[in-house]
């Protein structure tokens, strides 16, 4: 008796295994749709198309720094546009040095607006054939500090981007553009001695016959062949 009452409760838990409900099975065709789980989005990786050890764009430091390149216009002395567009690359340790000028005028409430930059030798060939006149355009076989990447055209401009009265236009070549021209307004010399002693303040040197050009005077590079690439203009 004890046997046969072991015997039946085995049956029925047996049986209560065998009619426990299953998933239903899906039989993969032709048709059927399977959805892979997916990794994570990954973050764009911008490949910069200039050697960044050598070089770096300005605005990449100070996006609030104003860019107005001349030569990537027609509104420069020789009336023709140079560049193919406008981007503003120096060696590290002048940008560097620059940006350190741009935070000291804003502290005053102004700030730096660039007129040009790094130029590719090339191009100051380009300038000679138009211009060869060695007082204003360094001969291409010289170099001068802008294919070197450590020379800027700069000028100021207050809280609201107007640039400061400094006495000429840009690329003005006139004894009115000269530093040692002091038949200006008082605003005018002003100015002029605003930008001056920041720059001086921060390594660079200006030349004689012109208010908005400055070298870094705190190391030396070779002259650059460099061309920016404008696809990857901003």
């Amino acid at each position: 008796m004890k046997n046969l009452t072991l015997f039946l409760a085995l049956l029925f838990l047996l049986s209560c295994k065998n009619t426990e409900e299953k998933p239903p099975q899906i039989a993969l065709t032709s048709d059927t749709v399977v959805i892979e789980k997916k990794d994570a989005p990954q973050p764009e990786i911008i490949i910069p198309d200039y050697d960044t050890t050598e070089w770096v764009e300005l605005i990449a430091l100070d996006s609030t720094i104003i860019l107005d390149l001349k030569y990537a216009t027609t509104d420069n002395f020789v009336k023709e546009q140079l560049y193919d567009c406008g981007r503003c690359f120096l060696r590290h340790v002048a940008a560097n040095q620059l940006v350190k000028v741009h935070l000291a005028l804003k502290q005053k409430g102004y700030g730096l607006k660039m007129l040009d930059c790094f130029r590719p030798l090339p191009i100051q060939q380009r300038l000679w054939d138009k211009f060869q006149n060695a007082s204003y355009v360094t001969p291409p076989s010289k170099g001068s500090m802008h294919n070197r990447g450590l020379a800027v055209d700069l000028t100021i401009v207050d809280s609201e981007g107007k640039e400061l009265d400094m006495g000429t236009a840009f690329d003005f070549f006139g004894k009115e553009a000269h530093h040692t021209y002091t038949e200006h307004s008082e605003i005018i010399l002003a100015n002029r001695i605003l930008l001056k002693s920041t720059m001086k303040a921060f390594g660079f040197k200006p030349i004689r016959t012109e208010w908005w050009h400055y070298s870094y005077a705190g190391k030396m590079y070779e002259l650059s062949e460099m061309v920016w690439n404008c696809d990857a203009d901003k």
